[in-house]
């Protein structure tokens, strides 16, 4: 087992970590195109340390290469989906304002603070494309099941 895979913490082992040491922990799913072959997005899960629930998931997917999220909330405790809770999560620490940067920013900023981000591109000094109010993400992004 490679040192990355001793790092990794269980959904219930992750929310023990951030209860006890008031830190984060974090895991990013890609979101491929119709090849199936090309990430073109990601959904990102944080744990995060809260003063009145313990801890808090907070849910954000969207584009690579976009300044606008197709989610961005905080999930209940007893919302949480099984597929969640069956990640794997690794102990980073996180910042409010990085949830503000683009999403391969925000993952390289998480993998950074984990100490695990040291082959990840520069994406922070790209500059950012914004999304005008007419943006529609495919639902795929948030991971919901197309309308009928």
């Amino acid at each position: 087992m490679s040192e990355n895979e001793l790092n990794r913490l269980s959904f219930n082992e992750a929310v023990a970590f951030v209860k006890q040491r008031k830190q984060a922990a974090f895991a990013a799913m890609p979101v491929f195109g119709d090849d199936d072959q090309t990430a073109e997005g990601a959904r990102v899960f944080v744990l995060l340390p809260d003063e009145d629930e313990g801890w808090t998931l907070r849910f954000i997917a969207g584009p690579f290469f976009s300044a606008a999220y197709a989610a961005n909330d905080t999930i209940p405790a007893d919302e949480i989906p099984d597929r969640v809770r069956e990640l794997l999560f690794m102990p980073t620490r996180c910042e409010e304002d990085w949830f503000s940067d683009q999403l391969q920013v925000l993952i390289g900023k998480l993998t950074q603070a984990a100490g695990i981000g040291d082959q990840m591109p520069d994406y922070e000094s790209q500059a950012a494309k914004g999304a005008g109010p007419e943006a529609v993400f495919p639902v795929s992004f948030i991971g919901l099941k197309k309308p009928l």
